[in-house]
């Protein structure tokens, strides 16, 4: 019995650790009186106090922590009039326009209006110390309704009622989960430049922790916070000082004993899936290398998440990661298809600057690698030759049937990978074909004349480009399954991957690595993502994994939907805008919500104001029911006396919520799908295709 006290005791200590050493962003008041209420009660069991932990606890509670917080931030305004910030870099300076506008924040208790750096400067002050910077209230919430949670904690409880610790507390298996919940609630909420320049393994995963919290945590307008201007550049420019000088097809020399090679495809902004394929398949290290063929963005929503976790690794392995170039590595397909929208949104004001120095890396990837003398991993596949590329000003237009010559990798080496956007014609048109071909049935080598881009070749190209080489595999990437809807000829890419020629040299797979793709649009097809496991000494004959999508938090569209391509009959709510069903209904939606103590009733499972719905991107949000302007059914008659009273008037208000909700959702919908109807029609006018 006494060691199991001493659990139940220890597991408290490192709850209230826990709660105390937390950041409460983004925390609603009923959570953070639940927060509180769950500290005291630890406290309690840690203090070993004889009497129950009583409602009115919390209130004392709360408001001791608010005057602290609010004295604290007086403190820090004080110390920050003070000081002069000559001599402060960018990131620094960032972080303290930050505290600034935190600390008034809860100080004034209402939001304040972003601190410019000129207004900072006028107070004359000096360098804030390292103890400052890491101050807690950098973390804090902005209590800009301190006043409000009390009132709203008093009215909703009752001296009389008590809670039982030993009944809150009284098992032993909860405890490690309730400290994982909070622990993993505790993120560090900047992400900064190594004061030194150097990258380390640590670094890298302090990133990707960082930047997986965030996206849970985070609007997308509050990205820029997390990774500012200042480190995106820095980590860019180091990127760009690698990959300008690794060739247009890498050589990856891996014959050690115990290695293997990890080639994946297409992630398209999809940056859960990535940390889960990262996990699944093991980071990389000194026997494990890593081939991605390219198209990091567009289509989902964390695609610059993406790009600087692997620029990242980059960095720190920079010949055990190798990044190649796809075909949405340019102007033209992240100003279609969602990148562009998405560093606007994170990034404001400053986002042509970043979104020109994302252009800037995408121009020096490499194309294509060659992995063990063996095999050969691109984006689209395989080219004309260098040869075959004159300009039509030299020479007239090759018919559409005309043989066409196949490239070698001499060829490859001298296209100029700088073009931001792959050319129609010209000497350079190579750089298109590579990142835009496909694989075809059909013998031959020949224009695609319906995609303007790239080149059809046939199962006589690989075999042709497998021998020329002495290789055994081409993998490349480049169609998932949207590209080989309605084509029998090839594998429907619904697992990942495909085998699209297999002649006598060798093999060509396509591999496609963003499950349940796309994120955003008409048609979702369920896929699966996968990865290709080449190991030594053959490295020849693949593995592929399979695995499904990662759990993804909610978010809303940054691409412009095609409205030409989509079937707008089939449109639903997950399809059309989350936003509209989560975040725009009218009403009182903050009002606090009715509570009922069901218990008193002996109802244990009672019903809740927060309701699951589908998120858009394959997963699940809890959304709060908002109440409504008008409730059937009340005022109650008198003759119903409490407790009954009190039950009927909790679901009268959360029934009528609900109805609300619905017929919100439900309008705002058809308006979105009348408007996409609308810019078809437009489109189509236009001639637009």
């Amino acid at each position: 019995m006494e060691h199991h006290k001493e659990v139940i005791k220890n597991g408290c200590h490192k709850i209230l650790e826990g709660i105390n050493s937390m950041s409460w962003e983004n925390l609603d008041d009923q959570q953070v009186h639940s927060l509180v209420m769950m500290r005291e009660i630890a406290r309690g069991v840690v203090d070993e106090r004889d009497r129950k932990v009583t409602k009115n606890d919390v209130i004392t509670a709360l408001r001791y922590s608010i005057e602290k917080m609010v004295c604290a931030s007086r403190d820090i305004i004080h110390m920050l009039s003070r000081m002069s910030y000559e001599g402060l870099d960018d990131q620094r300076m960032h972080l303290v326009l930050r505290m600034k506008e935190l600390a008034h924040g809860i100080v004034d208790k209402q939001p304040r209006v972003a601190i410019t750096r000129s207004e900072i400067l006028e107070d004359q002050v000096c360098f804030v110390d390292e103890g400052a910077r890491d101050s807690p209230v950098v973390d804090s919430i902005k209590i800009s309704n301190g006043d409000i949670l009390i009132d709203e904690a008093q009215s909703m409880m009752h001296e009389d009622e008590m809670l039982d610790v030993d009944q809150v507390l009284g098992f032993e298996n909860g405890i490690d989960e309730v400290e994982e919940s909070l622990l993993s609630s505790c993120f560090q909420q900047f992400l900064l430049w190594p004061s030194d320049d150097c990258v380390t393994f640590e670094w890298v995963q302090d990133m990707m922790f960082i930047l997986e919290k965030a996206s849970q945590k985070t609007l997308p307008t509050e990205f820029c916070h997390v990774v500012q201007t200042f480190v995106v550049f820095k980590l860019i420019d180091a990127a760009c000082n690698v990959l300008r000088k690794e060739p247009n097809c890498v050589e990856i020399n891996c014959l050690g004993e115990d290695s293997r090679v990890i080639v994946v495809g297409d992630i398209h902004g999809q940056f859960h899936d990535l940390l889960f394929l990262l996990k699944h398949a093991g980071m990389p290290s000194e026997n494990q290398f890593y081939v991605f063929n390219g198209n990091y963005v567009d289509e989902g929503a964390w695609g610059i998440e993406v790009f600087l976790v692997l620029l990242a690794w980059k960095v720190l392995m920079p010949h055990r990661v190798y990044l190649l170039r796809g075909n949405h590595e340019s102007r033209y397909c992240t100003e279609q298809y969602g990148f562009k929208i998405e560093v606007q949104t994170k990034y404001g004001n400053q986002s042509e600057d970043v979104y020109n120095k994302f252009l800037e890396c995408f121009k020096e990837l490499p194309l294509a690698s060659v992995i063990a003398n063996r095999v050969y991993t691109t984006h689209g596949g395989l080219f004309r030759s260098i040869h075959a590329a004159t300009s039509p000003s030299e020479k007239p237009k090759r018919k559409m049937t005309q043989r066409m010559d196949l490239g070698s990798l001499a060829d490859l080496s001298q296209v100029k990978r700088s073009c931001i956007d792959a050319p129609h014609e010209g000497p350079n048109i190579l750089l298109s074909d590579i990142l835009w071909s496909k694989p075809s049935n059909s013998d031959g080598l020949r224009v695609n004349a319906g995609q303007k881009l790239g080149l059809w070749y046939g199962p006589d190209c690989t075999e042709a480009f497998l021998k020329q080489h002495n290789l055994k595999l081409i993998i490349r990437s480049h169609e998932g399954p949207d590209a080989r809807a309605g084509r029998d000829d090839f594998g429907d890419m619904l697992n990942g991957y495909s085998i699209d020629h297999d002649g006598e040299s060798g093999k060509l797979y396509t591999l496609f690595s963003a499950p349940d793709y796309p994120q955003f649009g008409g048609t979702r097809y369920n896929n699966e993502g996968a990865y290709a496991i080449l190991k030594s000494p053959d490295f020849a004959t693949p593995s592929f994994q399979s695995f499904k999508s990662a759990e993804r938090p909610m978010v809303y569209p940054c691409v412009d939907f095609d409205a030409d391509d989509m079937d707008l009959s089939q449109l639903d709510s997950s399809q059309i805008d989350i936003e509209a069903s989560t975040s725009t209904f009218s009403g009182p939606q903050d009002a606090p919500r009715p509570e009922f103590d069901f218990e008193s009733l002996g109802i244990y499972n009672a019903p809740s104001w927060s309701v699951q719905l589908p998120d858009g991107s394959g997963g699940s949000q809890v959304v709060q029911v908002p109440r409504a302007p008008l409730v059937e059914g009340l005022p109650l008659p008198p003759n119903i006396e409490e407790p009954h009273a009190g039950a009927y008037n909790y679901l009268f208000e959360l029934v009528a919520g609900l109805k609300h909700m619905i017929a919100t959702r439900e309008t705002e919908n058809s308006a979105r799908v009348s408007a996409l109807r609308s810019k078809a029609s437009k489109r189509k006018e236009r001639g637009h295709n």
